[in-house]
């Protein structure tokens, strides 16, 4: 398996916007091709130039690098951005990384 993490900040007052859009976007798209296996989005505070902020991280998982190409294209390790990430005054990461994933326990 291989997870796709990717990053970005956007000032707080966007915060649950983002996210739906995120949803309505990413996600949604990633959910829809062959070879996805899930994703999680994490969430934190943090301060750029003295301005609350929150950094948001996708990581998507996959099957296969191959999969990850049907949504990605060829060049996997660029982000996939969307049009109206502007609006919420978005700092994407505009390369991702992808890791094999050794272990995937979860307990309750």
């Amino acid at each position: 398996m291989i997870a796709r993490e990717w990053k970005a900040r956007c000032p707080l007052r966007h915060k649950a916007g983002f996210i739906e859009y995120l949803y309505q976007t990413g996600v949604k798209e990633t959910s829809e091709t062959a070879g996805f296996k899930g994703a999680q989005i994490f969430t934190r505070e943090v301060t750029v130039d003295t301005v609350g902020m929150v950094e948001i991280t996708l990581i998507s998982y996959w099957d296969a690098l191959e999969s990850i190409k049907a949504f990605a294209g060829e060049e996997v390790d660029v982000a996939r951005l969307y049009p109206e990430d502007d609006k919420y005054q978005l700092q994407p990461d505009t390369f991702v990384s992808h890791y094999e994933v050794v272990e995937n326990l979860w307990t309750q």
